[in-house]
């Protein structure tokens, strides 16, 4: 017996496998072999969604288009909101395709590991690329309802009452940091909400509150001045006013509020990846 023990100890494995438990362990480059994976998951959400529906496409345009039309009237007409002199319609289609793209990458990616229990617990894959394909997936919805609002900025243009300007140079650099901040925030609740179901509740509220704290149906320009730094905080306002300066020629705007913004999203991008790194590895235990 001993002489196996022996003779079997000098044997050197060729390879060995283990649980990598450490926080800062994410490894990007296995992120990016899986790439194709990433691709099939944004293709099977964006066919799927058209599938299940009977008018196809045409949903992506109904949302915005009937939102729209109720901030109108109820916001514009029957609040009296202003809007610094932009057309109603020009004004709140901004602040609802941005915001929908929010709400919706925001909601899907906090429920992540719930929805994808089954597959994540028989197929191994970097779980970063679930979250990743959903932000993506809305991307490609977000970038449908953009297109309508080009086309109604166009028009309005070619009336003489939208007068954009160079801003709209920095769009993709918005785009990213909303992006980053939707999957930030997302990745932070998916990992809290394996163990605190009921944050799911409270995020589905949640998101209905934020979007009063976000310049989507008032423009900073509005708001008391002791109250104006309390909206400022929120990293959403100066990408929305960003947004309306530079495509509508109205906005309350400025390096350090962008600065600032950038800032707080970059560490919520890293916090939430680390949270989600960390819970990953464990989750099917509280799911």
């Amino acid at each position: 017996m001993m002489a196996y023990h022996e003779q079997n100890s000098d044997k050197q494995w060729t390879e060995v496998i283990e649980p990598s438990t450490s926080l800062l362990n994410i490894n990007l480059k296995e992120v990016w072999r899986y790439r194709d994976l990433l691709f099939l998951l944004v293709h099977r959400d964006f066919v799927t969604f058209f599938k299940q529906t009977i008018l196809g496409p045409i949903w992506f345009f109904v949302s915005p288009i009937f939102t729209t039309i109720i901030f109108t009237f109820v916001f514009g007409n029957i609040a009296k909101i202003s809007t610094d002199g932009v057309p109603q319609v020009a004004f709140y289609l901004c602040g609802v395709t941005l915001w929908n793209y929010f709400s919706s990458a925001l909601t899907a990616t906090s429920s992540v590991f719930k929805n994808n229990a089954a597959m994540l617990g028989k197929v191994y894959f970097p779980r970063l690329i679930m979250p990743l394909s959903i932000v993506v997936s809305n991307l490609m919805q977000f970038a449908i309802q953009f297109g309508l609002f080009i086309l109604v900025v166009i028009y309005y243009v070619f009336k003489g009452t939208i007068e954009p300007n160079w801003w709209i140079l920095a769009t993709p650099f918005l785009i990213a940091l909303m992006v980053a901040y939707s999957l930030g925030l997302g990745m932070i609740f998916s990992s809290l909400t394996t163990k605190y179901k009921d944050l799911s509740m409270l995020l589905t509220f949640g998101v209905t509150l934020y979007m009063y704290a976000t310049p989507v149906i008032f423009p900073v320009s509005v708001m008391p001045e002791n109250l104006r730094p309390l909206v400022e905080l929120n990293p959403l306002t100066a990408i929305f006013e960003c947004f309306k300066y530079g495509y509508l020629g109205a906005g309350h705007i400025s390096w350090g509020m962008l600065a600032y913004s950038t800032v707080v999203i970059v560490i919520t991008l890293i916090i939430g990846t680390l949270v989600f790194n960390k819970v990953e590895k464990g989750f099917m235990d509280t799911v």
